[in-house]
Parts: C-alpha cells; sequence; structure tokens
C-alpha cells in the first residue's frame, strides 16, 4: 500500500506538470464556433487598429492556476498580416500566424504549422490573448525573416516544454519564437550567434515548479526534459519576451485582451 500510495503521489505530480502545456494544435473546443469566430476577429482587429503588420500571439491552453508562477500564457506565436487563400478559394486580407506545435502523437517532437486566428484559439481554456506589437521596424524586419524562410533554418524539432533559450538543445514554442525575434534583429540565421545574444541580453522565466516534480517529467513524460539545463530551470516566457523587447526599445506595447477589454501586461 505505501509503494501504491508513493506511485500516486508521483503520478499525481507529473498529471500536475503537464498542465504547463499547451503547444499542441488543439482539436476540441469548450467554446461554440461563433464564439471562437467572434473573440479571434475581435483580436485582429485589435491588432490591425494598432497598425500591426506583425506582432506576437499567445493563448492560454491550461487553467491558469496551474501554470507555475509568472506564466500567463502556454503557447506563442507569430502573427504576420496577408492575403488569406479562403476555403472556397477566395482571397481575403488578415493574419496568419506561424507556430511550433508540439507533436500529439510524438511529444517529443515538433513540427512548424501555419494557421489562423481561429484555428489558433481552438481549444482554449479562455478566451484570452496576449498581443505584444513589436516596434514598426522589427515588424518589418520580422516580416522579412519569416518570407525568407529563416523560421524554418531555425527550428529544431527536438521538443521540450521547459527548453533552455541559451543552447539548442530542445525548443519550445516561446524559444522558437524568440529565435525568430533574434534572427529579425540581427538579421542572420546563424543558431550559435543567436544564441550568444540571447544570453548576453535576454532574461528568461525561471520556473517555480520543484525539482521532484521536474525529475518526474524527465523520466516519464516525452516533451519535458531539463538535460539542456544546469543548475537553474528557466525557460522563455510570453512575459519575458515583453519585457526583453521593452527594455531595449523594440516594442510598442504588450497588452493581455479578454472580454473585450485591454490591460497592460507589465
Amino acid at each position: 500500500m505505501r509503494y501504491f500510495n508513493s506511485f500516486f503521489f508521483s503520478f499525481v505530480l507529473l498529471l500536475s506538470l503537464d498542465t504547463f502545456a499547451g503547444s499542441q494544435q488543439n482539436s476540441e473546443s469548450k467554446f461554440s464556433a461563433e464564439e471562437v469566430a467572434s473573440f479571434a476577429k475581435s483580436v485582429e482587429k485589435y491588432a490591425a487598429k494598432q497598425g500591426a503588420r506583425a506582432f506576437i500571439i499567445a493563448r492560454l491552453g491550461q487553467p491558469q492556476k496551474d501554470l507555475p508562477r509568472g506564466f500567463q500564457f502556454t503557447h506563442t506565436a507569430i502573427a504576420v498580416y496577408s492575403q488569406i487563400t479562403l476555403d472556397n478559394g477566395d482571397k481575403a486580407k488578415g493574419y496568419a500566424i506561424y507556430n511550433l506545435y508540439q507533436n500529439a502523437d510524438n511529444p517529443a517532437k515538433s513540427a512548424l504549422m501555419t494557421d489562423y486566428p481561429v484555428d489558433f484559439f481552438w481549444g482554449v481554456e479562455r478566451l484570452k490573448a496576449g498581443v505584444i506589437i513589436p516596434s514598426p521596424d522589427l515588424q518589418y524586419r520580422l516580416i522579412e525573416a519569416i518570407a525568407s524562410g529563416k523560421n524554418k533554418a531555425l527550428h529544431n524539432p527536438n521538443y521540450s516544454l521547459i527548453a533552455n533559450p541559451f543552447n539548442n538543445q530542445f525548443q519550445n514554442c516561446t524559444e522558437h519564437t524568440l529565435n525568430v525575434i533574434n534572427a529579425a534583429i540581427y538579421e542572420t540565421d546563424d543558431m550559435m550567434r543567436i544564441k550568444a545574444n540571447t544570453e548576453a541580453y535576454f532574461t528568461p522565466q525561471p520556473v517555480k515548479v520543484s525539482r521532484f516534480k521536474l525529475a518526474l517529467g524527465n523520466w516519464f513524460a516525452k516533451g519535458v526534459s531539463t538535460d539542456d539545463h544546469g543548475r537553474k530551470i528557466q525557460t522563455t516566457s510570453f512575459t519575458s519576451i515583453g519585457r526583453y523587447l521593452k527594455e531595449f526599445g523594440l516594442m510598442e506595447e504588450a497588452v493581455v485582451y479578454e472580454g473585450g477589454e485591454v490591460s497592460k501586461l507589465f
């Protein structure tokens, strides 16, 4: 019985760590199609009203209360104003979203996928979005970086939920987003240069989860590893990206959009 209780406690901790996840492409929605579409359109309209041709977008895929301290969102990507081909073949203007998604059938791997705001917010825990609007010059550079394929060149398919932003052993969605941002800033897809500048200028988000729980992830959960970390466990978050861009004057604004209300991210 003692062994069973110990195993059960470990299993519960592992499930708790799993709630940090939220970077898989979603297949089920907690909201009606009309609600998701209306919210997605309102986020698009907000970004367009600010004149954003490219911006950083985030969603909440798990209950807020289950996230480690300091994390407000579970998935981050880059949205670019584009000409979109609709299902009926018509052309329309809107935001295409460039994502790194964790594979559902192999959580230790990821793939790059482009989708659109309704797809992006499908299956979220709450109709809540993070929006970081970069400076106009950085927006232009992000568009150029994606158009030239730098986002693809910087993709490492080896996935870890808590990837260390200072090396390229693993990636998660938010680190990949940071890599593309730095590729745009420095106009390069040289990963060694990008990581050197990341370590010099970027302040990561500490992961406030017990080492015991993280060890359970290492042992039992594909897509969770601390092998790329030293003594400190730290990763990239939507908020840490916002602070980074603000510190160096590369951001117009960073907000949380929910229920038609806009609040400052920090």
